[in-house]
């Protein structure tokens, strides 16, 4: 793993240390501020209030700031917090620093984590992400018991201190390690946040973020108390409170580092079910290959690999253009190139937008394109290529800002048994749905065999296509595979 993610995970630590700490000092605080320890487990909740409201909103205002001065930025504000914190003798002022702290974590998380998933191979998203989330639960190990330590022998401010100074080397890092460029957008000008924001009214996602908010809300009220729970209802010394953060921390740093690593292999291997039409060696010189993405297995594989050395242009995303080499160019949506060759029309070429999966997916499922291709004679519009996405608003975009005359759109309703219903590419009622916006001459359904985790295959399809309006259903056809088809454009 790339040093840069390691700098970010101190920065993690520093604040999993702030936000698990005040389980060892509370008694202490109370007693500095003539407060009971019920009044002072309020800082708690002045934490979760922070994070509560700020996560959405920062998430919402920093998701295109670029990395470095957004990270830098907010690491400063989160260390001069507890500076402030260390200093006061006023308890309202001691509950706003919680409030600003939990601000600032809520904001470098979000970027942090685009940035940890951008620093590595698609194939170690997931273990990128246990390695910088890891700062927290090794926060439980090491920062709290060892902050409890140090608020036992030099009183509580210290621990204050201490994760106020933890913050300046990790900035340091930050600016001299991350990179300081931002994410390509994903869209241009459409709304993607409002498109997000409604996703929160899904049943099953509120399901996931009630359970989530159950799982903290238990971590934080067990932890917040930990400290008057063994030394006054156990009877313990306080020197037991660090033994029992150390065994709570060593239980999440087994769990983190265990889930990334599966969530590498998840969602499991994909298995082939049909081998490719025409093999590799009949196929004929290709002066061009138009490549969605190149991160999974199964949309370019090892032979798929080779063949790309034989072409003399790859078009496709930004980042797997940067994977890929110097033969490869890397296009964002609504990019424009042209393609030249000899004794033929000149190919334009146009990016369009992509998302390999639901929204805030692009993290781990990484940058997926479309293209459109246009030439001199073209009679009914645009040859589109949808790529591997899902319908949503930035194939919305596509209809209402391009001609079609044929397009392929990549169906298959994939979906893996981890995720459960999510889907990463179109289903056939998507299609369907896709065609009546587009209206093209000629749509032509791809990706829908050949793989076991494509579940929707032309069974489905022509069953979805029987209940459309058969001005939809008339524009459909099917290509019989290693067949050469002369398409009228």
């Amino acid at each position: 793993m790339p040093l840069p993610l390691y700098l970010l995970a101190l920065a993690v630590f520093a604040m999993g240390t702030s936000e698990f700490m005040l389980a060892g000092l509370l008694p202490d605080i109370a007693s500095d501020f003539d407060v009971t320890v019920g009044t002072a487990g309020v800082l708690t909740s002045a934490f979760a209030i922070g994070m509560t409201v700020g996560a959405p909103l920062v998430a919402a205002l920093a998701r295109n700031w670029p990395r470095r001065p957004a990270l830098l930025g907010f690491v400063l504000v989160f260390a001069a917090a507890h500076a402030m914190g260390a200093v006061t003798t006023s308890f309202p002022l001691m509950f706003a620093t919680r409030v600003v702290a939990a601000l600032a974590n809520a904001g470098f998380l979000a970027v942090a984590l685009t940035a940890a998933a951008a620093l590595v191979p698609p194939d170690r998203k997931g273990r990128a992400l246990a390695v910088l989330l890891s700062g927290t639960t090794v926060a439980t190990i090491a920062g709290v018991p060892g902050g409890s330590v140090l608020g036992t022998v030099l009183g509580w401010r210290a621990t204050f201190w201490a994760v106020a100074v933890l913050c300046l080397p990790a900035a340091l890092g930050i600016l001299k390690g991350v990179p300081a460029g931002r994410d390509e957008p994903e869209v241009t000008g459409g709304p993607s946040l409002r498109a997000e924001l409604a996703q929160l009214t899904r049943a099953r996602l509120v399901l996931v973020m009630l359970l989530g908010a159950l799982v903290n809300a238990a971590t934080f009220g067990s932890l917040t108390f930990l400290a008057p729970v063994v030394t006054d209802g156990a009877g313990l010394d306080q020197w037991w409170v660090s033994v029992a953060l150390v065994l709570f921390g060593a239980g999440s740093v087994v769990g983190v580092t265990a889930a990334g690593r599966l969530s590498d292999r998840s969602p499991g291997p994909v298995h082939k079910s049909a081998g490719p039409a025409l093999a590799a060696v009949d196929l004929p010189p290709i002066d061009a290959v138009l490549l969605s993405h190149d991160q999974h297995g199964d949309n370019l594989d090892h032979t798929g690999r080779d063949v790309l050395r034989t072409a003399q242009t790859v078009l496709t995303t930004p980042a797997g253009a940067r994977r890929l080499g110097r033969r490869a160019h890397g296009l964002a949506p609504w990019t424009v190139t042209r393609l030249h060759a000899p004794d033929r029309p000149t190919i334009t070429v146009t990016a369009t937008p992509a998302r390999h999966g639901p929204p805030l997916s692009r993290p781990l499922t990484g940058q997926v394109t479309g293209f459109a291709l246009t030439w001199e004679g073209q009679q009914h519009g645009a040859l589109w290529i949808s790529g591997d996405t899902v319908l949503y608003g930035g194939l919305r975009e596509v209809a209402q800002r391009l001609t079609v005359g044929t397009a392929l759109l990549h169906v298959g309703g994939v979906r893996f048994p981890i995720t459960g219903p999510v889907r990463y590419t179109m289903t056939a009622a998507h299609a369907v749905r896709l065609c009546r916006l587009l209206r093209p001459r000629t749509a032509i359904p791809v990706h829908d065999e050949g793989w076991h985790h494509f579940r929707e295959g032309r069974d489905a399809i022509e069953h979805e296509l029987a209940r459309a309006p058969t001005d939809v259903r008339n524009r459909f056809r099917w290509l019989a595979t290693g067949v050469a088809t002369d398409l009228s454009a």
